[in-house]
């Protein structure tokens, strides 16, 4: 898929995303104000997406053609960063999320038997998230966590040693409980 049919995917697919520029929204000010103290200047991409991302929750295709605009960057330049880092999302996350470390030490330890297994159990593919907005379920290529291999972040908290069973469990209680 190239990144222009992704992109056009993504922006049919998010019908609850944040509109750059709404009428009385404080966060699209404090955006700009990101975007003027850095006098606009493309190398502040990454704390301009950080600072969207932590404002809307996700990057929706209308505030990344926003952003590349007002930094005068290609759009591609800024879908590429958007979608090449993990933290950034493109669709709002779900309640919990689970992003499993794809990274060689992982991936020789079993993670793509774990990441089969979580979205077998989910019902989603990664990338996705459930209907019910409870999971989000993500991969990384890596996390840095290469000693506890194979390791999976579950809700911001890396946790080392995951096996099929450990992951099933954790996605059939958000499955069962809506919670964890």
């Amino acid at each position: 898929m190239t990144s222009s049919t992704a992109m056009a995917e993504s922006s049919k697919t998010q019908t609850t995303a944040p509109k750059a520029g709404v009428a009385g929204d404080n966060r699209y000010k404090i955006l700009e104000s990101t975007m003027k103290r850095h006098q606009y200047q493309p190398d502040a991409l990454i704390e301009v997406l950080h600072t969207a991302q932590e404002l809307y929750g996700f990057l929706e295709i209308n505030m990344l053609i926003h952003i590349a605009k007002s930094l005068k960057l290609p759009l591609s330049k800024v879908y590429g960063v958007a979608t090449f880092y993990h933290f950034f999302s493109l669709a709002p996350k779900g309640a919990h999320t689970c992003v499993i470390c794809m990274g060689t030490a992982c991936y020789v330890k079993g993670a793509a038997n774990i990441l089969s297994e979580a979205e077998r159990l989910a019902g989603i593919k990664a990338g996705m998230t459930t209907e019910n907005g409870a999971l989000s379920l993500m991969t990384a290529r890596c996390i840095g966590a290469c000693g506890i291999a194979p390791a999976v972040v579950l809700d911001g908290k890396v946790v080392g040693g995951q096996t099929e069973e450990s992951i099933g469990e954790y996605v059939k209680g958000l499955i069962s409980n809506g919670s964890e």
